[in-house]
């Protein structure tokens, strides 16, 4: 996936969520399983995109992705929450329910 790719498919869906990981980094691995648990149970409109910033690093310099894991979610095209390392996804789940709710109603 390109950056201008990226870009378009921000734009034009509704909500995104941008999870940037390491081939290398184990607590990546362990939450990438999580995330995507929660965000098919919770917030299935959400397209989930997987990318690894060291091979990305265009797109993680874009996005001012310095460690990993990152997540970045998006609603109507703009950046509305982002989580580094030690992620809550009870907090995560949480702090997007309503915008997700008025998104999709």
């Amino acid at each position: 996936m390109t950056l201008k790719e990226l870009q378009e498919s921000i734009a034009k869906e509704a909500g995104v969520l941008l999870y940037f990981s390491g081939e290398h980094c184990s607590v990546c691995h362990a939450l990438k399983p999580k995330i995507k648990e929660m965000a098919d149970v919770h917030f299935p409109l959400l397209k989930q995109i997987y990318l690894d910033a060291h091979e990305n690093l265009e797109i993680s310099a874009h996005f001012q992705v310095f460690s990993i894991p990152t997540m970045i979610v998006f609603m109507d095209g703009r950046e509305f929450a982002r989580e580094g390392r030690a992620v809550s996804l009870y907090e995560l789940t949480r702090k997007l329910q309503r915008p997700y709710a008025m998104m999709t109603e």
